[in-house]
């Protein structure tokens, strides 16, 4: 079984999301701020795309950390992640 990381290294969290082809969104019509999301592939109706500085200025908003697999139990890189609370 693979396990996951905590992380709240904007570097980290970009460097992870590029690798995966994954696009810093969030759920559209959210309100002040926004619910953050990665959006993988082909683009969901419901998530736009943010630019970096406004995904990690809602992530520090919210006072959030970066929970992340970086590989599958068979050795595959992973694209599980969830935005958990800091404390």
């Amino acid at each position: 079984m693979s396990s996951a990381s905590q992380t709240t290294d904007h570097d980290e969290i970009r460097r992870w999301i590029k690798d995966r082809k994954g696009t810093p969104s969030r759920v559209r019509d959210s309100g002040d701020g926004g619910i953050l999301r990665i959006d993988f592939g082909d683009p969901e109706e419901a998530l736009e795309p943010i630019d970096w500085e406004a995904f990690f200025q809602i992530f520090e908003k919210s006072d959030l950390a970066f929970l992340h697999q970086d590989k599958t139990a068979d050795g595959e890189l992973s694209r599980f992640s969830k935005f958990v609370s800091r404390s």
